[in-house]
């Protein structure tokens, strides 16, 4: 009797098991089927609304964005790569692997398009915009190319420092952003798809964006 419950128990847990094949899968059919956009524009729109009511009142108004996954889009990257990261290498977009930071060099990522009507918007507004990414410093200047060829216009682009070593994305972000307000500026929003891209303050408000890929502290 014992050792039918234990078979029973074993066969339970084997049925429910996660799988990696399915969780692919499960996040192809959620980016493929318009549905991660759809989530990603209502974050936007909300952080659009929001920068639309408080700009007028605020000194020197400016809006705080991440890049990856928040203003530029790498998922032909992280396709290639059955949906896991590979940071180094070269990238091969038909037969993989792609590696993230050559990836990120060719300048090949396109813009979000909610982020991208945001940041206009923004400007009309006279809201001065800036970028703190994770990125390394030797990409700054692909960075810079690749966001301007999609249409983005900018007050300030900050990269990792030469160097340095953080903990998390917070320990990075946070100080960036109060240098930002110790320059007189009023950070209405920062927006990223990381918690680490928001955390520390040095903000209004903060707008948590879909990722369903990857998590970085």
């Amino acid at each position: 009797m014992l050792a039918a419950v234990l078979l029973a128990a074993c066969a339970s847990a084997t049925a429910h098991a996660p799988n990696l094949p399915g969780a692919q899968r499960e996040v192809e059919t959620y980016i493929d089927s318009g549905r991660y956009l759809e989530d990603f524009a209502k974050v936007v729109s909300r952080a659009q609304t929001w920068m639309q009511q408080q700009a007028s009142s605020a000194s020197r108004p400016a809006i705080v964005l991440d890049i990856d996954e928040t203003s530029l889009s790498n998922w032909p990257a992280y396709r290639a790569n059955g949906w896991g990261r590979v940071v180094n290498g070269p990238c091969d977009l038909e037969k993989g692997p792609c590696g993230l930071r050559a990836w990120q060099a060719s300048g090949r990522a396109k813009a979000l398009a909610p982020t991208l009507a945001l940041v206009r918007r923004a400007r009309e507004l006279g809201v001065a915009v800036f970028f703190i990414s994770g990125r390394p410093p030797t990409l700054l200047e692909a960075t810079e190319r690749n966001l301007r060829e999609q249409g983005y216009e900018w007050t300030g682009v900050v990269v990792l420092p030469e160097g340095a070593k953080f903990a998390n994305a917070a320990e990075f972000k946070a100080p960036e952003r109060r240098r930002i307000e110790e320059r007189g500026y009023t950070i209405l929003l920062s927006m990223g798809d990381q918690e680490s891209d928001l955390a520390g303050g040095y903000a209004q408000a903060t707008f948590k964006l879909p990722n369903p890929v990857y998590y970085l502290p």
